[in-house]
């Protein structure tokens, strides 16, 4: 097999992928339904009254004694529910840890095999981007899915990677093919690699801070939702998505900030130069530095923080998809 069949069967491989993908968000769906079944059977019953403590003047010996015997096999047939929906929620959540473990594995070999097809670094336009990233995405998350916050978000984290596939061998797909001229440096795979894991690391925590807006306002309102019920308290997943928004901004800076100055000074004989890349890059990056800076400063945390975490991602999401398909510059490289 010759590498342009390599590089074309890797679609395959990573629609093969996609199901997998599929398999596990369904899995965790199921696992979260459970979770949020348990959670009503004991809000159920810590609010019941509790038979035994019903008693009168008159007859408190009668009494109790009837409510001990009716209470005996309600308490019994609470526990059996309960039991049985915490190991129905422990099944579906491995099963879909080990879908998601498939998956990854699965298209790991898909973008290998673009990798190796192509005889170069994977990332050389959007479909090649999206897919390195969904990979990256899904390692980030199967490392932290070990964590309370990790298992109650697992449903969405792995939903976006399955959306992002989607849209990359739906749509995105360009057949394989030689790096234009401007791309073929050292330079692409430390430039382009920090922006790949920074974009990773922006989305699993763009997600976080959803839900963290969502357990928010369920929290003030006092009532949760069939969303909300199995989250964890919404600071809690503030933390979670700003420990993962401080590691990507540094990588963000180094990336596609610094590097990609140099290489720019390297292939073009200037630093800067306005170009739509590069002032989407500097706007994420300053979005994402208020973030930081208004937690550490102003102490703005809980949705206020998750906004403009979310904004930060917005605009990642626009470098990298707007600018290719809006505008023309040095960096339109998507291949559509």
């Amino acid at each position: 097999m010759d590498l342009d069949a390599i590089a074309e069967w890797s679609r395959y491989v990573v629609g093969c992928a996609l199901v997998a993908y599929l398999a596990s968000w369904l899995a965790f769906a199921a696992e979260t339904g459970a979770r949020n079944r348990l959670k009503l059977a004991l809000a159920e019953r810590s609010a019941a009254p509790d038979p035994a403590l019903v008693s009168s003047d008159a007859a408190a010996g009668e009494q109790t004694a009837a409510a001990g015997d009716a209470a005996a096999p309600t308490g019994r047939a609470d526990s059996e529910l309960t039991g049985y929906l915490t190991d129905q929620a422990d099944v579906r959540g491995r099963l879909g840890f080990a879908f998601l473990v498939v998956a990854t594995a699965v298209l790991a070999a898909g973008v290998a095999m673009r990798a190796v097809g192509t005889s170069r670094m994977p990332w050389g336009n959007m479909y090649e981007f999206s897919i390195t990233a969904a990979l990256l995405a899904s390692v980030i998350f199967l490392i932290m899915a070990r964590t309370a916050p990790g298992r109650a978000v697992a449903a969405w984290v792995v939903l976006v990677a399955f959306i992002t596939l989607g849209l990359a061998v739906t749509i995105l797909y360009v057949p394989p093919g030689p790096l234009v001229p401007a791309l073929r440096s050292y330079w692409m795979i430390v430039h382009v690699g920090c922006a790949v894991i920074a974009f990773a690391l922006f989305t699993v925590a763009g997600a976080v801070s959803a839900l963290q807006i969502a357990a928010e306002r369920a929290e003030r309102r006092g009532r949760t939702g069939w969303v909300t019920r199995p989250l964890p308290a919404s600071s809690v997943l503030d933390r979670f998505a700003y420990r993962l928004n401080a590691i990507a901004f540094p990588i963000w800076t180094i990336g596609p900030l610094i590097l990609g100055a140099i290489w720019a000074e390297v292939s073009w004989g200037r630093y800067w130069d306005w170009d739509p890349k590069e002032v989407w890059a500097l706007i994420t990056w300053l979005v994402y530095a208020a973030y930081l800076h208004a937690r550490a400063t102003a102490g703005w945390k809980g949705s206020k923080a998750s906004i403009v975490g979310l904004i930060g991602l917005t605009t990642a999401i626009f470098s990298y998809f707007g600018v290719n398909i809006f505008f023309d510059g040095l960096h339109s490289y998507g291949g559509l």
